[in-house]
């Protein structure tokens, strides 16, 4: 049997070749490799989609998380409230901008940030008196858009500054709002594998707040002001390579029929392996964007050894929550203090997710998990 992908960017390629290729021809033949026509244009498209007023593209998701902290003027001295149950560049940017994190347990069916939990680590580290809680990192773990409201709820209380992390949810709403417009600043990736991703790193930054966007766009290109030679404030190199924004361009045009197939996908597996395994949470409201399908089970290493044999990739997102991480370990309180985001790290495990998956592959996908699970 022929492997599967657990991410198939051929088949999207091969669909989208026509345009992406002219794109590219186009950049190479204007030569504006740097903030050239296609990423305003990108940054304009993005606006339209996400329906903010407002999207900065960059270099990157750990770049977005960086200029939104930045921003915000985090600092040394402040606390920033993030699950543990992330991907490292949530913490690693509070960190490199001189702040410390404080790790927050997750809901153990949604797997994002528990609005209680949230509220006790904020009165601890204010009791404390060490730090001053200054921001929340909201994370839209696998594509389900957290509990915003709530989330806002508790930041309201004490003034905290809210940054949903959407890496891996662009696409995804509540209600009718898309992901970009549940915070007073959104970042997200577009690395290869998220549902958006171009043909290397990328990522953007949403706000309605015109003043944000203006110091947004200065931090990203150094710090400058009114031309290239005035800086006004510390910044970074974070632009988006025009190459990647001609690759994006008609990537995003077919974006939402691909969240629909992610969907349908998302479906067939729910059908097929509800009762054998825990499936993922459906919140009323919420649409995912479906960047990971992941199912909680037992025997997991012994699921992952089937689905191997037979050709099928998986994944472990996340192996160990960040406040057991080594490079983390000073700002955790070790084992047993956050216990859901320990125990999903022993039981979680991704099937294979993209649009163009067919149900035939989803289906034997199944087979071997239900086998596995039946086999125990």
């Amino acid at each position: 049997m022929s492997n599967i992908p657990f991410v198939d960017l051929a088949t999207q390629y091969e669909r989208l070749k026509q345009d992406i290729d002219a794109g590219i021809q186009r950049v190479l033949e204007h030569g504006r490799f740097i903030m050239g026509p296609e990423v305003s244009e990108l940054e304009a498209a993005l606006c339209e989609f996400a329906g903010c007023r407002h999207a900065i593209t960059c270099a990157s998701g750990t770049d977005a998380l960086s200029m939104a902290l930045m921003a915000e003027g985090i600092g040394p001295g402040d606390a920033v409230f993030l699950p543990a149950f992330t991907f490292t560049a949530s913490a690693e940017v509070v960190l490199l901008a001189g702040a410390e994190p404080v790790f927050v347990d997750v809901e153990p069916r949604s797997f994002n940030l528990d609005p209680g939990h949230l509220r006790e680590q904020i009165e601890a580290t204010t009791r404390e008196g060490r730090l001053r809680p200054h921001a929340i990192i909201a994370v839209d773990l696998f594509g389900l858009p957290a509990d915003h409201a709530a989330i806002a709820d508790v930041a309201d209380e004490r003034d905290l500054f809210v940054i949903a992390d959407a890496a891996q949810s662009f696409g995804g709403r509540i209600g009718e709002a898309r992901v970009g417009t549940h915070a007073p600043v959104t970042a997200t990736s577009f690395y290869p594998a998220k549902p958006l991703g171009c043909f290397g790193d990328g990522g953007a930054v949403f706000t309605d707040d015109d003043d944000r966007a203006d110091v947004l766009r200065s931090i990203r290109t150094h710090g400058e002001g009114t031309g290239q030679h005035e800086i006004v404030r510390i910044g970074l190199n974070g632009r988006l390579d025009t190459m990647q924004a001609a690759i994006l361009l008609p990537k995003l045009a077919v974006f939402a029929s691909e969240l629909e197939a992610r969907a349908r996908l998302a479906d067939r597996y729910d059908q097929r392996l509800a009762g054998a395994v825990t499936t993922p949470i459906r919140e009323a409201g919420k649409s995912s964007a479906w960047a990971q399908y992941s199912i909680l089970l037992d025997d997991r290493d012994r699921v992952q050894q089937a689905l191997r044999t037979a050709g099928i990739p998986s994944a472990i997102y996340y192996p160990i929550p960040m406040h057991l991480q080594p490079a983390y370990a000073a700002y955790g309180r070790g084992e047993g203090s956050l216990p859901v985001s320990e125990a999903l790290s022993k039981r979680i495990l991704s099937l294979p997710m993209h649009p163009y998956l067919d149900d035939a592959t989803a289906d034997r996908i199944c087979d071997t998990v239900l086998a596995a699970v039946g086999g125990a």
